[in-house]
């Protein structure tokens, strides 16, 4: 179980390195990311919340900047809601099964699987496919495609689960701490505010992941 984002191209971008040619449909996150990986990360982040501010709308964020880098980071930083799409990806070694996110969900809310373990029985990963996770007994079922009758499905252990969601936990803290000694070197001027809102997008335990459930 990885989290990921929903990669795209960097089409031209040019307001600090990032990893050339998009090799994968998503991007790990991890502590084991090259400077350019943690860079496109952060650009995929920052692009899901580039969008201007619609006072008609109730929208009271404060206009764009005009320079360049402040105004693509601009959502980031006001946003009070923040959306990285992508989510989990999970793979099955012995039977190749893979569960993708779903369209429109969104890695912030990772956290939410765990209300399985809660007793809420369900969890729902996105739309085109639809991923879904389900509580049956003490056996947890992740559906691949809750739509198609015939989906494959990867079974496991709720205390396997747990375990796999706490493995999320680190994987995220660890990509935290690399992307906070990043923006330090590469966003000098805007460091702390863009750490802050990858803390509130990417939520991680206080203790790296690990979660007591009831």
């Amino acid at each position: 179980m990885q989290p990921v984002l929903e990669t795209r191209d960097p089409d031209g971008f040019s307001l600090w390195p990032v990893a050339e040619g998009v090799s994968s449909r998503f991007t790990a996150l991890s502590g084991n990311l090259t400077s350019a990986e943690v860079g496109t990360a952060l650009m995929l982040i920052a692009r899901c919340n580039d969008i201007d501010p619609d006072p008609g709308a109730g929208d009271d964020r404060p206009p764009r900047p005009a320079d360049p880098l402040g105004s693509f980071l601009h959502g980031l930083l006001t946003f009070e809601d923040l959306f990285a799409a992508g989510g989990l990806r999970v793979v099955d070694g012995s039977t190749g099964v893979t569960l993708l996110p779903g369209c429109c969900n969104g890695l912030e809310d990772w956290r939410d699987v765990y209300s399985v373990l809660d007793g809420t029985g369900w969890a729902y990963l996105g739309h085109d496919p639809d991923p879904v996770v389900e509580l049956s007994g003490d056996r947890v079922r992740l559906v691949v495609d809750f739509e198609q009758s015939d989906s494959p499905v990867i079974e496991l252990s709720a205390v396997e689960l747990r375990r796999l969601l706490d493995g999320v936990g680190r994987d995220l803290a660890d990509f935290l701490a690399l992307a906070a000694d990043w923006a330090r070197f590469h966003l000098p001027q805007h460091a702390e505010p863009v750490i802050d809102a990858l803390v509130r997008v990417l939520p991680v335990p206080a203790n790296g992941g690990t979660r007591t459930v009831s």
